[in-house]
């Protein structure tokens, strides 16, 4: 009776996809995302700056996390799609 090959090992396409995603720069997901850490009006500014040139309803664009520092400063991350549809 002949023997039935099993599925082919995948190691191969795991390694590829890596290295497509590494070459991309795609390590966190889908989003885009820029840490910044600035006086509380600056951040503010910056904050309505992405909102503007990425408007929230198409890029899903949002502060994905903030926190105060000392002196009166910000350190936040926003998060938005690369591209709307």
């Amino acid at each position: 009776m002949a023997r039935v090959p099993g599925p082919p090992p995948l190691d191969g396409l795991r390694r590829h996809i890596e290295r497509s995603r590494l070459a991309k720069g795609a390590t966190g997901g889908h989003f885009v995302r820029e840490t910044f850490c600035m006086e509380r009006h600056d951040a503010r500014e910056k904050a309505r700056e992405w909102f503007d040139q990425w408007p929230k309803a198409a890029y899903w664009t949002e502060v994905e996390s903030w926190r105060a520092l000392e002196g009166d400063r910000i350190e936040f991350t926003m998060r938005r799609l690369p591209s709307a549809d």
